[in-house]
């Protein structure tokens, strides 16, 4: 392989090779640039007339597009949304834009990272869901808001008209394979709003 010439205004490259005592991270783009062979020629910004005539090039699509004003004006209510937690954000979101982007909120205590990354190994992203596991080999779909209520009443009304009650709903949802923290809570509620249940 022939030796390849690099013109260059970036001195820090001969300074690279140079360095005989240099630290972990330097080492390791020492170790990748000596695979191979070239030589480094240090030249001033002006004199390197291919770089310096590419930078000056004209761009063709500099007035294609129309400037337009950024409104700087927000109602009161959206700067209300940014401070604080969307209330139709379903409760799972920050599990699942960890697990499907690798994605962690920033602003959490040490304590809340720790409880955070503890509960995140019960979860898991098969797209478009967030599942949760347990010891029992049942896989429960995370669900929220309209979609736990539409289930929970399904499984609080049996297919004779029979109604049961709080536990036995709870147990049928995570038997059914879903799954939402406050399943006991909100099935104990039902059954208390539950004209039905109430009169017997």
């Amino acid at each position: 392989m022939n030796k390849s010439i690099v013109y260059t205004d970036h001195s820090a490259l001969k300074y690279l090779f140079a360095k005989k005592d240099a630290k972990a991270r330097l080492l390791c783009w020492i170790l990748l640039l000596q695979e191979f062979d070239f030589k480094v020629i240090d030249t001033r910004g002006a004199k390197n007339y291919a770089a310096d005539h590419l930078s000056r090039l004209e761009n063709p699509y500099e007035n294609i597009f129309d400037p337009k004003e950024i409104n700087e004006t927000f109602p009161l209510e959206y700067l209300n949304k940014v401070a604080h937690k969307d209330p139709s954000t379903p409760w799972f979101a920050d599990l699942a834009n960890y697990h499907a982007r690798n994605f962690i909120i920033k602003g959490m205590t040490s304590q809340q990272k720790q409880k955070f990354f503890k509960d995140a190994r019960h979860y898991f992203w098969d797209d478009p869901y967030l599942f949760r596991t347990y010891a029992d080999p049942i896989i429960r779909r995370c669900v929220a808001d309209k979609e736990a209520i539409d289930i929970l009443n399904a499984c609080h009304s049996g297919p004779t008209g029979e109604h049961y009650g709080a536990n036995y709903t709870a147990k049928k949802v995570f038997d059914s394979g879903f799954y939402w923290p406050s399943i006991y809570k909100d099935a104990f509620e039902l059954v208390k709003r539950c004209d039905s249940c109430q009169r017997q």
